[in-house]
């Protein structure tokens, strides 16, 4: 059995980690950014940031002044057991959140939807947001990720019911015209990290686009030939518009495009966008069923990727 006071320890380091220290793969994507970038300015940009970034992890403090909302996924086996159950799991991640947030790892930024009523400790209804994956084994992989309030709010995450006569050309379109209106101003920070979901209903839809955003390792590829042709060339054309960083001109847009598909109904095929930070603020740690603790490189929530 896994004691609370293990998890809920990791629980915070987690969040810790996610708030304050770039992922392996996010800074590799700026490093290679850099080094192709033939705008001067775009590239002083791009360096600025990632140096931010790494006063960030040194002086343990949020790589942005928006730390998103919370959300946990949990990656589960079948055989894992959590003292006190999944209930104890979640009430320890509410008591992470707010300690994390007293602290000054997080923001509080959660706000009732009408009222605007402030708890002042980013914990509400349906907030933090809890997404479990259950597994063969006996471990729990819990992930970390800060979706930040630029990246949905201003037109980051959008959806379409594209007909099956407009095919993958129908699909491309819009999924350019959407970052295109997004991106327009730097509403959305980039270059971004472009989560794409295609299939399912809108919701199934732009929670794989959310969790592609989120959760793929940047510079992974989906393996499935259609799906990763795709990738490709809409990596490819977003980065051709010149957009750049925050907007203002750039060899690089997007430092990925990641999608990840479900199947859909005959009447149509939903497609969904998510658009992540350039920072993509996330950490991954697992627990093995011993008690002792992993901290990992990828959230490895689709398997390798």
């Amino acid at each position: 059995m896994i004691k609370t006071e293990i998890y809920e320890s990791v629980l915070f380091d987690t969040v810790k980690r996610g708030a304050t220290e770039i992922s392996p793969d996010v800074k590799k994507a700026f490093e290679e950014a850099i080094e192709r970038e033939s705008y001067p300015d775009a590239k002083k940009g791009l360096i600025a940031t990632l140096e931010s970034m790494e006063k960030s992890r040194v002086l343990q403090n949020p790589l942005c002044v928006d730390t998103g909302w919370p959300i946990f996924y949990f990656k589960v086996g079948n055989s894992c057991v959590l003292e006190g159950g999944f209930v104890e799991l979640e009430n320890a991640a509410r008591r992470t959140v707010e300690r994390a947030t007293k602290m000054g790892y997080l923001r509080a930024t959660m706000k009732h939807p009408l009222t605007g009523y402030d708890p002042g400790n980013n914990i509400g209804m349906n907030i933090p947001d809890f997404t479990y994956q259950f597994v063969e084994g006996d471990n729990i992989e819990i992930s970390y990720a800060a979706k930040g309030g630029g990246s949905e709010c201003f037109g980051g995450t959008r959806h379409r019911i594209v007909a099956f006569a407009d095919g993958i050309k129908g699909i491309e379109k819009f999924i350019i015209d959407s970052f295109v209106a997004s991106a327009r101003a730097g509403a959305v920070c980039p270059p971004s990290v472009l989560g794409v979901g295609i299939g399912g209903t809108a919701n199934v839809a732009a929670n794989l686009a959310k969790e592609a955003a989120c959760l793929r390792t940047v510079g992974s590829r989906h393996p499935d030939p259609m799906f990763a042709k795709i990738e490709e060339e809409l990596y490819g054309a977003l980065n051709s518009l010149g957009i750049g960083i925050l907007g203002a001109g750039g060899d690089t847009s997007v430092l990925a495009v990641n999608v990840e598909y479900a199947y859909t109904h005959i009447a149509g095929i939903a497609v969904a966008t998510s658009t992540n930070c350039m920072v993509a603020r996330r950490a991954s740690t697992r627990i093995k069923a011993d008690g002792s603790v992993e901290k990992m490189i990828s959230p490895m929530w689709f398997g390798d990727r």
